[in-house]
């Protein structure tokens, strides 16, 4: 599958493609409201206990003794880490919460894995990279700038409290960002490209907003 390319179409997976895109044309959830992070719900969010699933359609088999995750674009260092490898990484463990646009948020989430300053500090990304795109194993990809995958409370996450991540979550590797709508948190995460430029994607390119603050209401753009 190239590296760029969507999904194969399926029935489900497009209603849920329209159905999604529908909510971006009628500003579904927006509340007009804006907040500090210290309000810990953000604005037109309902906190939830159980953590439902959400995804494509497609739920790839990812054998964690065949995945790899390879970094490469614009840094000095690219690197491809096998399972063993990756599990050799400096492990942290973070605590957060998770907001998604469809409006649920889950509080105290336990995750363990590779720290995104660890990470970056192995790759060395060049002066000029300003953006990454995250490609996971469904085809899905997502962008951010690194700033923001280079926040305190980002990471690589292979395990949630206590236990593996399921796969139907993302597992065995995903990747966790808490400042942003949890769509920019991708699962299944294969490759991380650095660029120097922004590349907007799945979801930016189809009504979803660039930026991704929950406490700022930016579900759509």
């Amino acid at each position: 599958m190239a590296d760029d390319e969507a999904p194969k179409s399926g029935a489900i997976k497009d209603k849920l493609i329209r159905s999604k895109q529908a909510w971006a044309r009628e500003g579904r959830l927006l509340t007009g409201e804006s907040a500090k992070p210290a309000q810990r719900l953000p604005p037109g969010q309902r906190e939830v206990k159980d953590w439902p699933v959400l995804d494509l359609g497609v739920t790839p088999s990812v054998d964690p003794k065949k995945w790899k995750l390879t970094c490469d674009g614009l840094v000095q260092n690219p690197v491809t880490w096998d399972w063993d490898t990756f599990l050799a990484q400096p492990q942290v463990n973070l605590n957060s919460d998770i907001h998604c646009v469809t409006g649920w948020s889950r509080f105290d989430n336990d995750w363990t894995g590779v720290h995104a300053l660890h990470l970056l500090e192995t790759v060395q990304p060049a002066p000029e990279a300003r953006h990454i795109v995250f490609h996971s194993h469904d085809g899905y990809t997502t962008n951010v700038r690194l700033e923001y995958f280079a926040d305190g409370d980002v990471l690589l996450a292979h395990s949630w409290q206590g236990k593996p991540i399921e796969i139907e979550h993302g597992g065995p590797c995903r990747v966790i960002i808490p400042k942003r709508y949890f769509w920019k948190s991708a699962k299944w995460v294969r490759r991380i490209e650095f660029l120097a430029e922004d590349r907007p994607s799945f979801w930016e390119v189809r009504g979803y907003h660039n930026e991704a603050d929950p406490w700022t209401e930016e579900r759509y753009g």
